[in-house]
């Protein structure tokens, strides 16, 4: 079972952007965040998948790639 959230540098590998990007995307309010224990920051699986989906471009299903599956 995937984790429901992902590390910055997870975030950014699956989105293939910089680090500092999704920083700001967070910023912006594209992507939800959560400071965990001793502030580390973690990215929420579902907004990553929600991200993706409402920026397509194509007609094709909306299935997701086995790395963005949310598990509810």
């Amino acid at each position: 079972m995937d984790q429901p959230l992902l590390r910055v540098k997870e975030a950014a590998q699956l989105l293939q952007v910089s680090k500092w990007t999704i920083y700001r995307w967070i910023d912006e309010g594209r992507l939800e965040a959560t400071k965990i224990g001793g502030g580390s920051l973690r990215i929420f699986r579902r907004s990553v998948a929600a991200l993706v989906e409402g920026n397509r471009t194509d007609a094709r299903s909306t299935d997701f790639p086995p790395q963005l599956k949310v598990v509810r």
